[in-house]
């Protein structure tokens, strides 16, 4: 086989892996939550999507070291925008073309996207606020903003904050 035969295949087969160990990670995190009594929108917002940023959080470590800060910036964003725009509608209209529609089960969904847009707004508050440079600082900053995201965002899903 040729070069570019066998680099289409690997090509194939790393989607492949991706796509199973994707659907494993997925299946598993949802029976131990059941398991212990975590419900699936938390283990969404938390191990879910943390095992699922690791390579962006790998690709912005190295991208800051390169001293490229627009590109690891860059990066992520594109990547969330990439998984809400396009990673989230295309399993749901396969499901619905094949199956039936995907149902929301989260009462706090608006609640949710709300708290996503105050968190853009208070990273870019943030990194105005620092004058648009990357420190120890604004990391600490961003770090303590996600830990009140799922602090606040597990309090509304178990019901102990708000209406459920």
């Amino acid at each position: 086989p040729t070069l570019q035969t066998r680099t289409q295949s690997r090509r194939a087969t790393s989607a492949a892996a991706h796509a199973l160990f994707s659907y494993f990670m997925v299946w598993w995190a949802t029976i131990i939550g059941a398991v212990v009594g975590i419900t699936p929108v938390v283990m969404g917002l938390t191990f879910l999507a943390a095992g699922t940023s690791i390579p962006d959080a790998l690709s912005s470590v190295y991208m800051a070291k390169m001293g490229e800060g627009d590109m690891a910036i860059s990066s992520s964003i594109g990547s969330n925008v990439f998984d809400i725009l396009f990673g989230l509608p295309v399993p749901w209209m396969i499901q619905a073309a094949l199956y039936e529609p995907v149902r929301l089960r989260s009462d706090n969904l608006v609640t949710l996207l709300l708290m996503l847009i105050g968190m853009v707004f208070a990273v870019i508050v943030t990194v105005a606020g620092g004058g648009w440079k990357l420190t120890p600082v604004l990391g600490w900053v961003m770090i303590l903003l996600y830990f009140a995201f799922i602090v606040v965002m597990i309090l509304l899903e178990t019901g102990i904050a708000g209406s459920r």
